[in-house]
């Protein structure tokens, strides 16, 4: 499971106008489920992103999750993670997860973050404007695949 985490201020994402999902401080999460991926890439993404310390404590030390400063997190599926570039310059998405497989996935995702912070969403699948306001700026890359040692 592929995942780009953002520490915003704020952010928010629309479909057809109509915001589905905001959060002040906290973390943007875009989420893209690959061919292969499991339960345990759900569980590791899970826990990665929550616990992730990128946000400040007393000292100015990135030392606090989310949770810790009482954030929230909104999600967006975002299969163009899986985009490879390697051969020219159109991207090539054979790695994203089929659909109906990635949209359980995700679900999954966003069901794990709400138990542990307040997590808003996107729509899987629709057009989506995101906005947001990326603090530090501070942008993470996770892949559940590395801890596996897969390429």
């Amino acid at each position: 499971m592929l995942s780009l985490v953002q520490r915003v201020t704020e952010a928010m994402v629309e479909v057809d106008g109509v915001v589905t999902g905001a959060v002040g401080a906290g973390l943007v999460a875009l989420v893209c489920a690959v061919e292969g991926d499991e339960d345990r890439d759900v569980a590791w993404t899970v826990k990665k992103v929550t616990g992730l310390r990128v946000f400040a404590d007393e000292a100015g030390k990135m030392n606090l999750s989310v949770a810790d400063i009482g954030g929230g997190i909104l999600a967006v599926s975002q299969f163009t993670l899986a985009g490879d570039v390697t051969k020219g310059t159109r991207p090539s998405f054979g790695r994203a997860m089929e659909p109906v497989g990635a949209a359980a996935m995700f679900d999954q995702v966003v069901a794990g973050f709400g138990q542990h912070v307040p997590t808003e969403t996107g729509v899987f699948a629709a057009d989506m404007k995101v906005s947001l306001v990326n603090d530090g700026p501070v942008t993470i890359w996770l892949d559940s695949r590395k801890r596996r040692g897969q390429p």
